[in-house]
């Protein structure tokens, strides 16, 4: 089957410096080793016309998200710093030209690419994740990045919560792994919702 099409959305989910480089705050082990992989899936999507889109934590110094303010996570992705950009080696073409959506601006947890959380109060409000992609007529969602067990999953649940055919790159994704476990039970999480697991080698 042919993967991408003028109805379907590459979602690369947080390929920043600060999962994806080994001296950033929240290095994900094996994220650079990604790139070349995403880069590979987001030259696909732009020959068949699909959408490419990058999700970013965009996150203000201080925020209920850090450990030093209360949170669970250390310092990562500051709004407007080295950590908070894509990683370098991405797709010049794409990371000049592809939407951005970026999360957790006000301080929220901003885990899925779709809504972001209040970290105090629990409130949930929407990205412009979902407008974007309603106006460019998409009907499926193909997600990639960083982390399997966060930002992936919760990207992913989300979609395929909203009524997208909903698919995950097992190949083009990593996980924190907090507990040993986490990944899969992040991926066993996603297929219960009817997100169907894919890799990049299937065409």
């Amino acid at each position: 089957m042919q993967r991408y099409d003028h109805r379907t959305a590459l979602v690369i989910v947080d390929l920043q410096n600060d999962f994806a480089d080994p001296a950033g705050g929240l290095a994900v082990h094996g994220g650079a080793n990604l790139v070349p992989i995403i880069n590979a899936e987001i030259t696909m999507a732009r020959s068949a016309e699909a959408t490419v889109v990058f999700t970013q934590d965009w996150h203000p110094p201080t925020t209920p998200h850090f450990q030093k303010d209360g949170g669970l996570w250390p310092v990562h992705c500051v709004a407007d710093t080295w950590g908070a950009e894509l990683h370098p080696d991405v797709d010049d073409e794409a990371a000049a030209h592809a939407p951005r959506v970026r999360k957790g601006a006000s301080g929220e947890d901003g885990y899925s690419g779709f809504t972001m959380r209040d970290p105090t109060t629990g409130e949930t409000t929407p990205t412009e994740l979902e407008g974007l992609l309603r106006d460019s007529a998409i009907e499926r969602v193909i997600v990639c990045g960083l982390a399997t067990d966060y930002c992936v999953k919760a990207t992913a649940l989300d979609a395929a919560r909203l009524g997208f055919e909903t698919a995950v790159l097992l190949d083009a994704i990593r996980p924190v792994e907090l507990a040993a476990g986490d990944e899969q039970r992040a991926i066993d999480e996603m297929s219960a919702a009817g997100v169907h697991s894919w890799s990049t080698r299937m065409r």
